[in-house]
């Protein structure tokens, strides 16, 4: 193979310095970076070079023009593989790559305990309402300390809608350290495999019937946009909290706030959002019992070096032949196997 043979590309940042770090220790491939403002001059030839995209998994963060569309695979017609930078693959049409022979994977589990941890957080920052406490303090003097009466979470039940890799570490969490019954709900899976997970398998409505906290740890999708929505906040107990560590549209954010504002439920912790970051006059950022952070549930040190080495190991594995483990359209494999020995000169197994 001649040097920098294998053309790879990303679009302003990394997962972590580890992941440009392991490629460079492979001179048959070329690492390229561009800016959202690159100029078409500069751009174009690289994608037109390219055989895999590292892209990052926050829509907003990403230059409409760099999403993976029809517009840029027809810019970009050597591509054969997309890889996200996180679990998730918002800013990639996953159908138009099946389309056009190009596998798409991602890093799920890279940051499952980074994610986990968040979800668990809020749970309890909302369940003792400290976050209420704390901005009493800071506009209130002699606060009321029993208008402030929290919630022990201990023998309580959780609801997870998801339970792959996060999910399974919330269920883990929840149940290990606090005792909780966990309900989960996740179609993908069998009553035994939720059940070797930490969750008992429910339906949708039952759950949110059942659960005095309500996690969504799922990837969107197709099937699952707007699936929380006014009809299911009504469901929810007037106690229980509702929180989100997976990805916005997957929940209604107007319904949420009608749900806030009529008490439906108890208070929300709220990571993903319909726009990244929130603006600050956002309607749910208004609610002294909503918990608010911009996407940060899988930002930790330690999150980021694995979910770039993983990215790493597996674009190479990809690039040398393998078949991913973490691959998102595997009905392309046909298509992509014709492709790939069409470029490299060898089948990949």
């Amino acid at each position: 193979m001649s040097v920098n043979s294998k053309r790879v590309f990303y679009v302003k940042y990394l997962p972590n310095e580890i992941y440009s770090n392991i490629l460079r220790g492979r001179p048959d491939v070329r690492l390229d970076r561009l800016e959202n403002d690159s100029p078409d001059e500069v751009s174009a030839p690289i994608l037109a070079a390219a055989h895999a995209y590292q892209i990052g998994a926050a829509r907003d963060e990403l230059a409409k023009h760099f999403h993976v569309d029809r517009d840029l695979l027809a810019r970009a017609p050597n591509l054969l593989i997309v890889s996200s930078n996180g679990a998730g693959f918002d800013p990639v049409d996953v159908e138009a790559c099946t389309a056009a022979g190009v596998l798409v994977v991602n890093q799920s589990g890279g940051n499952a305990n980074s994610v986990a941890e968040h979800a668990l957080g809020m749970l309890l920052t909302l369940s003792k309402r400290i976050l209420e406490a704390d901005r009493a303090l800071r506009r209130e003097a002699n606060v009321n300390r029993n208008a402030l009466m929290g919630t022990e979470v201990q023998g309580k039940t959780i609801g997870i809608v998801g339970l792959g890799n996060v999910g399974r570490r919330i269920a883990a969490l929840c149940k290990g350290l606090l005792g909780m019954k966990v309900l989960a709900y996740d179609p993908y899976l069998t009553a035994s495999e939720m059940a070797e997970r930490g969750g008992d398998k429910v339906e949708l409505d039952e759950l949110l019937r059942r659960s005095d906290y309500v996690s969504i740890s799922c990837p969107l999708t197709k099937d699952n946009r707007g699936m929380i929505g006014a009809r299911e906040f009504a469901l929810m107990q007037p106690h229980a909290y509702f929180i989100t560590t997976a990805r916005g549209f997957i929940h209604d954010e107007a319904a949420l706030t009608e749900a806030l504002r009529n008490k439906l439920i108890a208070g929300a912790g709220l990571d993903v959002w319909a726009k990244e970051p929130p603006p600050p006059d956002h309607p749910l950022l208004q609610f002294d019992n909503v918990l608010a952070s911009p996407h940060t549930a899988g930002v930790t040190r330690e999150a980021r070096i694995n979910m770039g080495r993983i990215a790493a190991e597996q674009l190479l594995d990809a690039l040398d032949g393998k078949r991913p483990p973490r691959l998102i359209n595997p009905e392309v494999w046909p298509r992509y196997v014709t492709r790939f020995e069409r470029t490299f000169g060898f089948v990949p197994g």
